[in-house]
């Protein structure tokens, strides 16, 4: 039994997530499958993290415990001529035994993609967020730093019931015009259900001049969900990578 590494891109348009769901089209539940039959039993892979449904993954971490003859660029090999074209293993390697790609990682970096050009793309449409408006985007950068360091996101959470501690540490938070397309990307130690599309979200409507920065700061601090902006829709957002020691 050898536990192994997997560095894991996605086109996650057409699955319900990473995490594994009875009766629908997950990356976990793709993965499992193939692995399964490869070794000829129920094999369980960990993800870094659980991508929602319609997020994308260029670096998505995983780990699982095998019971193979075959090595590491083989079991890569193998799962690449299984899967579907919109799921592609990069990488195997061996990884200690203790090795956890959820509670090992300290860090994740995710990219978030707008247009607001005067003609949208056509072949990455499956990407970004099309903008009927065009944002401010220095207003947007001012805001941004309001949400850099430590704070208690749990105004920035999809689930409002949320048990387990709220506050996260975003250490980066760029903004990057490049023509049409406006991309943040966004750096921090841990994530909560849906923080990055409503930090992006709440920073667009700062662009567009339906908040303000104090309205920004008001969100970290008010108990109440509405305070933030809306999130923004799935198709922009996709995971770059997660960090470990």
């Amino acid at each position: 039994m050898t536990n192994y590494r997997f560095l894991i891109e996605y086109d996650g348009t057409r699955y319900y997530g990473w995490q594994r769901q009875p009766e629908q089209n997950t990356i976990q539940g793709k993965l499992e499958s193939v692995l399964s039959v490869m070794c000829g039993k129920e094999i369980e892979i960990i993800g870094a993290g659980r991508t929602d449904s319609g997020v994308h993954a260029r670096g998505m971490t995983a780990n699982a415990v095998l019971d193979t003859e075959k090595n590491a660029e083989e079991i890569r090999d193998y799962l690449n001529r299984y899967l579907p074209d919109d799921i592609a293993v990069l990488e195997v390697k061996e990884a200690s035994p203790r090795f956890h790609a959820r509670y090992n990682a300290t860090g994740k970096t995710y990219c978030y993609t707008c247009y607001d050009g005067d003609v949208r793309p056509v072949f990455d449409r499956k990407y970004y967020t099309w903008l009927e408006e065009k944002p401010d985007v220095e207003k947007m950068r001012g805001a941004a730093e309001v949400l850099l360091g430590q704070h208690d996101f749990r105004n920035f959470c999809v689930n409002p019931r949320m048990k387990k501690s709220t506050v996260r540490c975003v250490d980066k938070l760029l903004i990057e015009r490049d023509g049409g397309y406006i991309r943040f990307i966004v750096h921090g130690t841990g994530f909560l259900q849906n923080m990055v599309r409503i930090m992006v979200g709440t920073l667009l409507e700062v662009g567009f001049g339906r908040m303000t920065v104090q309205q920004v700061k008001a969100a970290l601090e008010n108990q109440e969900r509405q305070k933030a902006g809306p999130t923004a829709p799935a198709r922009g957002l996709c995971l770059i990578s997660v960090d470990y020691d």
